[in-house]
């Protein structure tokens, strides 16, 4: 059977290649440094469980699913997938791919999540964008290790509750263990904290809610499934962003990981949102067999 090597959960902020890379240093804004070096530490945490396929959980931006025909759940199941957008290109500065898909376990996904109950779409000509890209971008720049996309409704009300995107990482975490294969496998996922796109509160000091964004990144930090269950609704999330609801793939990534403590937190407070980078090892942590430094939490996501 397949392992389950690492869990990741993280922000995605499309400028930060742009932001690190294409800018010249003097240019720079004063945080690119520091946010350079948070990524490096966080790849390091993927890099250590030493993973051969990825299941990567993001969302589609109105890119190539709109209202009128925007799928609750899908599943990519092709031999390759480009990437990136247009827009995405020309906005910030993306980096276009081809990553290799692989089949055998889309479709192995697939049915074992019909057979509980989640009635997936599947596309085989799906293109993939910064949702997927941006943590390829921070934790596997090289883009070397076969994906197997799923998208999620996190824009297109109304959306699953946040359980059923909990019980859906379940689902994902019990077919990747029972798929038949010696492959290691490493989920990562992307969403948003509190986040204003297009709306009044955008491009401020900080995120639109920074108390919420503390308190979130504690509940998943600590595996709090129950409190987030007790206080997050689509209400909670709208009221701190209208792109807060990006916090459900959040937490079907916990869902994955299972209600445990993180092995390795971090975040930043970049001028208009938090970035946040989480760690899970249901197989224990490699670093530490190795010898290597303890789990990293920030003192504001402690407080």
């Amino acid at each position: 059977m397949a392992t389950l090597s690492a869990v990741l959960a993280t922000t995605h902020h499309p400028f930060y290649y742009k932001a690190t890379e294409l800018t010249p240093p003097e240019e720079q804004m004063p945080q690119a440094a520091e946010w350079k070096a948070k990524v490096e530490a966080y790849r390091a945490t993927l890099t250590a469980a030493e993973p051969e396929l990825l299941v990567m959980v993001g969302s589609d931006h109105f890119h190539q699913f709109f209202y009128d025909n925007y799928p609750t759940f899908l599943i990519g199941k092709q031999a390759r997938y480009d990437a990136t957008f247009s827009n995405e290109i020309r906005e910030f500065g993306m980096p276009t791919y081809e990553l290799e898909g692989h089949e055998e376990l889309s479709g192995f996904m697939l049915r074992g999540l019909l057979e509980r109950g989640f009635d997936f779409s599947v596309s085989n000509e799906l293109k993939i964008d910064h949702s997927i890209i941006c943590p390829i971008i921070t934790t596997r720049p090289a883009g070397d290790l076969p994906i197997v996309p799923i998208y999620t409704n996190i824009f297109a009300p109304p959306l699953p509750s946040p359980k059923r995107f909990y019980e859906l990482g379940r689902a994902i975490r019990e077919i990747i263990e029972e798929f038949p294969s010696d492959k290691r496998v490493a989920a990562i996922g992307s969403g948003h904290l509190s986040l204003e796109l297009g709306g009044p509160r955008m491009f401020e000091e900080h995120g639109p809610d920074p108390e919420w964004d503390v308190q979130a990144i504690e509940w998943l930090a600590t595996g709090n499934i129950e409190a987030i269950l007790e206080n997050v609704t689509w209400e909670s999330m709208s009221a701190s962003g209208n792109a807060t609801p990006g916090f459900l793939d959040l937490i079907l990534m916990l869902g994955i990981a299972g209600p445990e403590q993180a092995a390795y937190v971090d975040d930043l407070d970049l001028y208009h949102t938090r970035e946040m980078y989480m760690t899970w090892y249901p197989g224990g942590d490699p670093r530490e067999k190795r010898g290597a430094s303890s789990a990293v939490v920030s003192e504001e996501a402690r407080a």
